[in-house]
Protein backbone atom coordinates (compact mmCIF):
# COMPACT_ATOMS: atom_id res chain seq x y z
CA UNK A 1 0.00 0.00 0.00
CA UNK A 2 1.88 4.07 -0.95
CA UNK A 3 -0.06 5.39 2.47
CA UNK A 4 -0.79 8.99 1.22
CA UNK A 5 0.62 11.72 3.49
CA UNK A 6 -2.30 13.19 5.69
CA UNK A 7 -2.99 16.22 7.98
CA UNK A 8 -2.11 19.49 7.90
CA UNK A 9 1.59 19.54 8.29
CA UNK A 10 1.31 17.88 4.75
CA UNK A 11 0.33 20.98 3.10
CA UNK A 12 2.17 23.59 1.43
CA UNK A 13 3.48 26.82 3.54
CA UNK A 14 0.59 29.05 2.77
CA UNK A 15 -1.39 26.43 3.49
CA UNK A 16 -0.35 26.25 6.75
CA UNK A 17 -0.04 30.36 7.31
CA UNK A 18 -3.48 30.29 6.33
CA UNK A 19 -4.55 27.20 9.34
CA UNK A 20 -2.51 29.80 11.76
CA UNK A 21 -4.54 32.91 10.78
CA UNK A 22 -7.83 31.20 11.40
CA UNK A 23 -6.48 30.01 14.84
CA UNK A 24 -5.65 33.68 15.66
CA UNK A 25 -8.80 35.11 14.48
CA UNK A 26 -10.34 33.11 16.27
CA UNK A 27 -7.99 33.73 19.78
CA UNK A 28 -9.07 37.76 18.98
CA UNK A 29 -13.17 37.21 18.62
CA UNK A 30 -13.68 34.72 21.44
CA UNK A 31 -13.55 33.93 24.64
CA UNK A 32 -10.88 31.60 25.33
CA UNK A 33 -8.19 29.76 27.53
CA UNK A 34 -4.86 29.16 25.71
CA UNK A 35 -2.24 26.16 26.84
CA UNK A 36 -4.65 24.64 29.33
CA UNK A 37 -2.87 21.49 30.67
CA UNK A 38 -4.44 18.46 30.86
CA UNK A 39 -1.54 16.44 32.43
CA UNK A 40 1.98 16.80 33.61
CA UNK A 41 3.93 16.76 30.37
CA UNK A 42 4.91 19.29 27.40
CA UNK A 43 2.88 18.37 24.89
CA UNK A 44 -0.14 17.84 27.45
CA UNK A 45 -2.10 21.09 26.20
CA UNK A 46 -5.05 22.15 25.00
CA UNK A 47 -6.78 25.55 23.93
CA UNK A 48 -10.55 25.67 25.14
CA UNK A 49 -12.66 28.05 23.13
CA UNK A 50 -16.04 29.23 25.04
CA UNK A 51 -19.95 30.37 23.47
CA UNK A 52 -20.51 34.19 25.22
CA UNK A 53 -23.43 32.31 27.30
CA UNK A 54 -22.09 32.14 31.09
CA UNK A 55 -22.11 28.33 31.93
CA UNK A 56 -20.29 25.44 32.47
CA UNK A 57 -23.08 23.10 31.25
CA UNK A 58 -22.70 23.48 27.89
CA UNK A 59 -21.65 20.87 25.02
CA UNK A 60 -18.05 20.12 24.45
CA UNK A 61 -16.59 19.08 20.57
CA UNK A 62 -13.05 17.95 20.99
CA UNK A 63 -10.89 18.74 17.92
CA UNK A 64 -7.92 16.55 17.06
CA UNK A 65 -5.81 17.91 14.42
CA UNK A 66 -3.92 15.64 11.64
CA UNK A 67 -0.84 15.56 10.35
CA UNK A 68 -0.08 11.93 9.47
CA UNK A 69 0.85 11.32 13.60
CA UNK A 70 4.11 13.61 13.07
CA UNK A 71 3.63 17.32 12.02
CA UNK A 72 0.60 19.56 12.12
CA UNK A 73 -1.13 21.22 16.14
CA UNK A 74 -3.72 22.72 18.11
CA UNK A 75 -1.71 26.41 17.16
CA UNK A 76 -3.45 25.36 13.19
CA UNK A 77 -6.34 24.13 13.73
CA UNK A 78 -8.95 25.99 15.09
CA UNK A 79 -11.10 25.78 12.14
CA UNK A 80 -14.95 25.31 13.61
CA UNK A 81 -14.15 27.85 16.63
CA UNK A 82 -16.38 30.70 15.27
CA UNK A 83 -19.12 28.59 13.89
CA UNK A 84 -19.96 26.35 16.60
CA UNK A 85 -19.01 28.71 19.62
CA UNK A 86 -21.56 30.95 18.22
CA UNK A 87 -23.99 28.35 18.83
CA UNK A 88 -23.35 27.91 22.16
CA UNK A 89 -20.81 24.46 21.14
CA UNK A 90 -17.80 25.14 23.83
CA UNK A 91 -14.64 23.62 21.59
CA UNK A 92 -11.70 22.25 22.98
CA UNK A 93 -8.59 22.15 20.27
CA UNK A 94 -6.05 18.88 21.80
CA UNK A 95 -2.69 19.07 21.10
CA UNK A 96 -0.67 15.77 21.45
CA UNK A 97 3.39 14.74 21.25
CA UNK A 98 3.95 14.30 17.53
CA UNK A 99 6.47 11.47 16.04
CA UNK A 100 9.27 11.08 16.59
CA UNK A 101 8.71 12.79 20.28
CA UNK A 102 5.33 11.29 20.68
CA UNK A 103 4.58 7.12 20.14
CA UNK A 104 1.08 6.07 19.03
CA UNK A 105 0.54 4.39 22.55
CA UNK A 106 1.59 7.91 23.82
CA UNK A 107 -0.64 9.78 21.43
CA UNK A 108 -3.90 7.45 22.61
CA UNK A 109 -2.93 7.79 25.99
CA UNK A 110 -2.59 11.50 25.44
CA UNK A 111 -6.16 11.85 23.66
CA UNK A 112 -8.05 9.89 26.62
CA UNK A 113 -6.62 11.53 28.98
CA UNK A 114 -7.34 15.08 27.49
CA UNK A 115 -11.13 13.63 27.39
CA UNK A 116 -10.90 12.69 31.28
CA UNK A 117 -9.74 16.01 31.79
CA UNK A 118 -13.00 17.62 30.22
CA UNK A 119 -15.28 15.44 31.98
CA UNK A 120 -13.91 16.60 35.58
CA UNK A 121 -12.90 19.68 34.85
CA UNK A 122 -16.77 20.36 33.46
CA UNK A 123 -18.52 17.72 35.08
CA UNK A 124 -21.97 19.45 33.87
CA UNK A 125 -20.99 19.05 30.61
CA UNK A 126 -24.33 18.79 28.09
CA UNK A 127 -22.55 16.04 25.71
CA UNK A 128 -18.70 15.46 25.00
CA UNK A 129 -17.99 15.30 21.02
CA UNK A 130 -15.59 14.16 19.11
CA UNK A 131 -13.95 15.34 15.61
CA UNK A 132 -10.19 14.29 14.38
CA UNK A 133 -9.04 14.83 10.69
CA UNK A 134 -6.69 12.24 9.05
CA UNK A 135 -4.40 10.94 11.83
CA UNK A 136 -6.83 13.17 14.56
CA UNK A 137 -9.79 10.70 13.02
CA UNK A 138 -7.89 7.31 14.10
CA UNK A 139 -6.80 8.62 17.66
CA UNK A 140 -10.46 9.74 17.99
CA UNK A 141 -11.24 6.35 16.74
CA UNK A 142 -9.51 4.98 19.38
CA UNK A 143 -11.68 5.89 22.02
CA UNK A 144 -14.29 3.04 21.08
CA UNK A 145 -11.48 0.76 22.64
CA UNK A 146 -10.71 2.90 25.90
CA UNK A 147 -11.12 2.03 29.34
CA UNK A 148 -12.11 4.45 31.31
CA UNK A 149 -12.82 2.88 34.12
CA UNK A 150 -8.57 3.24 34.66
CA UNK A 151 -9.27 6.81 34.27
CA UNK A 152 -12.24 7.03 37.71
CA UNK A 153 -14.68 8.60 35.27
CA UNK A 154 -17.30 7.56 32.54
CA UNK A 155 -17.02 10.72 30.13
CA UNK A 156 -20.64 11.68 28.73
CA UNK A 157 -19.37 11.08 25.02
CA UNK A 158 -22.56 11.48 23.13
CA UNK A 159 -20.97 11.73 19.65
CA UNK A 160 -18.15 11.12 17.34
CA UNK A 161 -17.56 12.67 13.90
CA UNK A 162 -14.41 10.81 11.73
CA UNK A 163 -13.28 12.98 8.86
CA UNK A 164 -10.69 11.69 6.37
CA UNK A 165 -9.14 8.63 8.74
CA UNK A 166 -6.94 6.19 8.42
CA UNK A 167 -8.09 2.89 10.81
CA UNK A 168 -6.13 0.03 10.28
CA UNK A 169 -2.34 0.79 10.66
CA UNK A 170 -0.94 -2.50 9.05
CA UNK A 171 -0.68 -1.23 5.69
CA UNK A 172 1.41 1.92 6.54
CA UNK A 173 4.61 0.04 8.52
CA UNK A 174 6.18 -1.28 5.60
CA UNK A 175 6.05 2.07 3.74
CA UNK A 176 8.43 5.60 4.59
CA UNK A 177 5.52 6.77 6.27
CA UNK A 178 6.33 4.96 9.24
CA UNK A 179 10.28 6.62 9.10
CA UNK A 180 9.26 8.72 11.97
CA UNK A 181 6.64 6.48 13.67
CA UNK A 182 8.92 3.59 14.00
CA UNK A 183 5.53 1.11 14.12
CA UNK A 184 6.19 -2.45 14.84
CA UNK A 185 3.44 -4.87 13.59
CA UNK A 186 2.52 -4.88 16.94
CA UNK A 187 2.13 -1.65 17.76
CA UNK A 188 0.29 -1.20 14.24
CA UNK A 189 -2.09 -3.98 15.53
CA UNK A 190 -2.65 -2.47 18.80
CA UNK A 191 -3.36 0.99 17.74
CA UNK A 192 -5.76 -0.44 14.38
CA UNK A 193 -8.92 -0.05 16.08
CA UNK A 194 -10.69 -1.65 12.06
CA UNK A 195 -9.05 -5.04 13.68
CA UNK A 196 -9.91 -4.72 17.13
CA UNK A 197 -13.49 -3.39 17.37
CA UNK A 198 -14.90 -6.51 17.65
CA UNK A 199 -13.51 -7.08 21.31
CA UNK A 200 -14.01 -3.06 21.94
CA UNK A 201 -16.26 -2.45 25.41
CA UNK A 202 -20.31 -2.52 24.61
CA UNK A 203 -21.48 0.35 22.65
CA UNK A 204 -23.67 3.01 24.64
CA UNK A 205 -26.99 1.98 26.14
CA UNK A 206 -28.20 5.46 24.83
CA UNK A 207 -28.60 4.40 20.88
CA UNK A 208 -28.52 8.08 20.21
CA UNK A 209 -24.61 8.11 20.30
CA UNK A 210 -24.23 8.67 16.82
CA UNK A 211 -20.91 8.37 14.74
CA UNK A 212 -20.33 10.00 11.61
CA UNK A 213 -17.46 8.61 9.61
CA UNK A 214 -16.05 10.90 6.43
CA UNK A 215 -14.00 11.63 3.67
CA UNK A 216 -13.72 13.84 0.54
CA UNK A 217 -15.17 12.91 -3.04
CA UNK A 218 -11.24 13.14 -4.18
CA UNK A 219 -9.44 11.66 -1.50
CA UNK A 220 -7.43 8.66 -2.24
CA UNK A 221 -8.73 5.02 -2.98
CA UNK A 222 -7.30 4.19 0.41
CA UNK A 223 -9.03 6.68 2.34
CA UNK A 224 -12.09 5.74 1.20
CA UNK A 225 -11.83 2.08 1.58
CA UNK A 226 -10.72 2.34 5.07
CA UNK A 227 -13.62 4.53 5.67
CA UNK A 228 -15.95 2.77 4.76
CA UNK A 229 -14.88 -0.59 5.37
CA UNK A 230 -14.75 1.03 9.41
CA UNK A 231 -18.20 2.34 9.13
CA UNK A 232 -19.36 -1.45 8.29
CA UNK A 233 -17.46 -2.17 11.54
CA UNK A 234 -18.84 0.18 13.35
CA UNK A 235 -22.40 -1.14 12.26
CA UNK A 236 -21.72 -4.57 12.95
CA UNK A 237 -20.31 -4.20 16.42
CA UNK A 238 -23.88 -2.29 17.51
CA UNK A 239 -22.58 1.32 16.93
CA UNK A 240 -25.20 3.87 15.12
CA UNK A 241 -23.03 4.95 12.40
CA UNK A 242 -22.96 6.29 8.99
CA UNK A 243 -20.88 6.84 6.39
CA UNK A 244 -20.87 9.99 3.71
CA UNK A 245 -18.94 10.95 0.79
CA UNK A 246 -18.36 14.50 0.39
CA UNK A 247 -18.79 16.06 -3.18
CA UNK A 248 -16.25 18.35 -4.73
CA UNK A 249 -13.87 17.83 -1.28
CA UNK A 250 -10.60 16.20 -1.16
CA UNK A 251 -8.51 15.70 1.67
CA UNK A 252 -7.48 19.44 3.25
CA UNK A 253 -10.72 21.50 1.97
CA UNK A 254 -12.75 18.86 3.76
CA UNK A 255 -11.95 20.09 7.18
CA UNK A 256 -10.42 23.77 6.38
CA UNK A 257 -14.38 24.18 5.13
CA UNK A 258 -15.62 24.31 8.82
CA UNK A 259 -14.65 27.74 9.22
CA UNK A 260 -17.79 28.42 7.18
CA UNK A 261 -21.20 28.03 9.19
CA UNK A 262 -23.15 26.79 6.37
CA UNK A 263 -20.58 23.72 5.41
CA UNK A 264 -22.68 20.82 5.24
CA UNK A 265 -20.45 19.57 7.92
CA UNK A 266 -20.55 22.36 10.45
CA UNK A 267 -24.37 21.99 10.11
CA UNK A 268 -24.31 18.52 10.74
CA UNK A 269 -22.29 18.72 13.85
CA UNK A 270 -24.32 21.41 15.48
CA UNK A 271 -28.04 19.49 14.31
CA UNK A 272 -26.27 15.71 16.02
CA UNK A 273 -25.05 17.96 19.28
CA UNK A 274 -28.56 20.18 19.89
CA UNK A 275 -31.28 17.22 19.02
CA UNK A 276 -28.70 15.26 21.67
CA UNK A 277 -29.58 17.93 24.30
Amino acid sequence: MEAPRAGLGAQAPWKEMSAEVVTRSAQASRQCQLHVPYGDGRGDRMDIYFPDTESEAFPFLLFFHGGYWQSGSKDQSAFMVNPLTTQGVAVAIVGYDVAPKGTLDHMVDQVTRSIVFIQKQYPSNEGIYLCGHSAGAHLASMMFLASWTEHGVAPNLRGFFLVSGLYDLEPIVSTSNNALLLMTLEDAQRNSPQRRLHRAPAPPADPACPVLVMVGEHESPEFHRQSWEFCQTLCRGGWEASFKKLPDMDHFSIIENLTKKDYVVTQIMVKTIFQEL
